[in-house]
């Protein structure tokens, strides 16, 4: 039997007033996704939102902080993105020295490329989520969340 709710983590890297975005086009037109996906058994949700960046926008960080988190519930939205529920955990992240953004080889279905948008016209694309304002907000530093973790109380 499958979990109630799928967790996901992702990467918000912010560089130059510009975000990193995945840029998809399938049945719904262009669109773009910060680089995220499912946490696979064994990892951690930064390890998961490590490991997006790199499969998603070619670019190996440095997670530096929870930003926020996002629920999906189905119900609450007629199904728009599917009949699972998620709870997806955004990491503030830095690109590591020397890292560069680029398409992976064999690319999530329907990615087409990866793309800095300036924060300035991040509200004039279609973002999946659409989660533009919560970005916006963030960055202008009108919130803060924090992640504990156990082996961080350990110490």
């Amino acid at each position: 039997m499958g979990y109630p709710i799928r967790v996901r983590a992702g990467a918000l890297i912010i560089q130059d007033q510009s975000i990193l975005l995945a840029k998809f086009e399938d049945e719904n037109g262009v669109h773009y996704n910060l680089p995220s996906g499912g946490v696979e058994k064994g990892e951690s949700t930064a390890e998961a939102a490590v490991r997006e960046a790199k499969e998603e926008a070619g670019v190996e960080v440095t997670v530096e902080q929870l930003a926020f988190i996002y629920e999906y519930a189905p119900h609450q939205n007629d199904n728009l993105y599917g009949t699972t529920p998620n709870l997806s955990l955004f990491f503030d992240c830095r690109i590591n020295n020397g890292s560069k953004p680029s398409l992976a080889e064999t690319p999530d279905l329907h990615q087409i490329d990866v793309e800095w948008i300036h924060l300035s016209e991040l509200n004039s694309v279609t973002l999946y989520p659409k989660i533009q304002k919560y970005i916006q907000e963030y960055v202008s530093g009108l919130y803060k969340t924090d992640l504990i973790e156990e082996h961080k109380l350990l110490k």
